[in-house]
């Protein structure tokens, strides 16, 4: 298990940044350029994401870091939702959108993994000296 000293030492934060990336990435594509609106929704979801991990864990106290983990979590459904009515309009292929769907789910599933840890660990936060233990997870693929 790592000590955990700054957001940027989690897993989750990391896991997130790359599919972030991805999903820039993805709306770069000219087929995104009739549907502005939808391709800078899907980008904030994106970037939410990241965003809320790295701010609850600076906030210090563990009820405010779970408070913004579960933010994260409902902006990964956000984003599946985005990439769901990118296919409905024809923006991106649904292969196109497999992949990123399935990585917004493994991530989902290890937000809800730290956050049961977090629940069930008693730290009380306060810059967290704290374990992450690789078996929170197990579901990521």
């Amino acid at each position: 298990m790592a000590t955990i000293k700054n957001f940027e030492d989690l897993s989750v934060w990391k896991e997130a940044r790359i599919l972030s990336k991805d999903i820039y990435q993805l709306t770069k594509k000219s087929s995104y350029s009739k549907e502005l609106d939808l391709k800078n929704q899907i980008k904030r979801s994106a970037g939410s994401i990241t965003d809320n991990i790295a701010e609850g864990f600076e906030r210090g106290g563990n009820k405010e870091f779970i408070q913004f983990l579960y933010i994260a979590k409902g902006s990964y459904g956000e984003l599946r939702s985005q990439l769901y009515r990118s296919v409905d309009f024809d923006v991106i292929t649904e292969k196109e959108s497999a992949g990123h769907i399935e990585k917004a789910k493994n991530i989902s599933s290890m937000l809800q993994g730290f956050i049961s840890y977090l629940k069930n660990s008693g730290f009380k936060g306060d810059k967290y000296v704290l374990k992450e233990p690789k078996a929170i997870y197990k579901n990521l693929k």
